[in-house]
């Protein structure tokens, strides 16, 4: 089991070796240092506490955040998330400060990718949930709207689960089964073929395809 933060920069295009054109997205993925082991007998489960993109400065950052990275004696960082990574002990200390970087992934390794989708504000039924919406000429008063959205004496109220208009995107969102296109491994860059949740900018969370199948590789 594979894992690794990073950073999304954007969507590019690349030729195979037949001369097809591959959409791809650029991840810039890690260095990423361990920050914190969790074991089963302190927390109740294993894991790695991971950070990536660091910080200069210690302005603005919580005391106890500021606390924990300098107890770990590593550097402060921007993005702090949990990964189950094998070949790594739990627990012990010398995995505190260790490196992960992209190189862990090679060409043709299937991942999944986690990260917060583009945020679209309040929409309507027409765009959030795909309706049809109703007629658009001959004078038709419904055009974009919902429509009927419950019954009438019985049961008196909207069904759950209705399709209503209200807040779009910005919802954690993961893409499976994406195929790594390249790796530079000098530039910490990961190619991935198609797209990845978020805007430019926005931090994601990749794993090797197995942490989801169940899977080992």
């Amino acid at each position: 089991m594979k894992g690794i933060l990073g950073k999304k920069i954007g969507m590019t295009q690349v030729f195979s070796n037949d001369g097809r054109i591959i959409p791809v997205t650029v991840i810039e993925a890690g260095p990423c240092k361990i920050v914190q082991s969790k074991t089963k007998e302190k927390d109740g489960y294993e894991a790695f506490q991971v950070g990536f993109d660091e910080l200069k400065k210690e302005k603005g950052i919580p005391k106890g955040r500021l606390g924990h990275f300098k107890k770990a004696s590593v550097p402060l960082f921007r993005f702090l998330r949990e990964l189950k990574l094998d070949g790594l002990e739990v627990g012990v200390g010398k995995d505190i400060g260790k490196d992960i970087s992209v190189d862990i992934f090679n060409k043709g390794d299937r991942i999944s990718v986690a990260g917060v989708s583009k945020g679209k504000g309040f929409q309507g039924v027409m765009k959030r949930h795909n309706y049809k919406g109703g007629p658009g000429s001959h004078g038709s008063m419904f055009n974009r709207a919902p429509g009927s959205v419950g019954a009438s004496s019985y049961p008196s109220r909207v069904w759950k689960n209705k399709g209503m208009p209200g807040h779009m995107g910005d919802e954690n969102v993961t893409t499976k089964n994406l195929e790594v296109v390249e790796v530079k491994k000098d530039q910490n860059l990961l190619l991935v073929k198609g797209s990845v949740p978020g805007s430019n900018g926005g931090y994601l969370i990749i794993r090797s395809e197995s942490a989801y199948t169940g899977k080992k590789g």
